[in-house]
């Protein structure tokens, strides 16, 4: 039997039974019940697991949950501060830039490694920075604007 694992997710500290060198999407979903991270490929190629480790995102389908003990993990549930939504989460919303759901996940977490890094990106800026996400639904456009708006609404509220 292998010792327990300690992990910090979305600011809560948990202790769990995997082995070292379990996929963290399969903790995060399967011992934490969270469900923003979203199993797509099992590869790496679609983005849609993917969680910030420290302000590094990472593909948690790949990623052992062993390498996550130094740093504190973020999904998608753990962007929202005191009840109220992140600003990425807000414009994702207010722009409608979500069709079936399925890269929802990896492009809002991508969006908050991205806009952590680069506060007031360009279009092209922003299309590379979210060339590896996988979405095959149309919202593109939406999805662009919803990123523009996002980085505006961060320097508003000074984040």
């Amino acid at each position: 039997m292998n010792d327990p694992l300690a992990i910090t997710v979305n600011g809560q500290r948990h202790t769990v039974q995997s082995q070292p060198e379990t996929p963290l999407l399969y903790v995060l979903r399967d011992e934490l019940g969270l469900a923003g991270p979203q199993f797509g490929c099992g590869s790496e190629t679609c983005k849609a697991c993917t969680v910030l480790v420290g302000a590094r995102e990472v593909q948690a389908c790949k990623f052992p949950v062993s390498e996550a003990t130094d740093g504190a993990i973020t999904t998608l549930e753990g962007l929202q501060a005191e009840g109220e939504l992140h600003p990425i989460q807000r414009a994702f919303i207010d722009e409608q830039a979500t069709q079936c759901g399925y890269c929802v996940n990896g492009m809002v977490m991508t969006t908050a490694a991205f806009l952590h890094r680069n506060h007031q990106p360009t279009d092209d800026e922003i299309r590379e920075a979210l060339e590896g996400n996988l979405c095959r639904c149309g919202a593109h456009s939406r999805i662009l604007k919803a990123v523009r708006r996002a980085a505006d609404y961060m320097a508003e509220e000074g984040g």
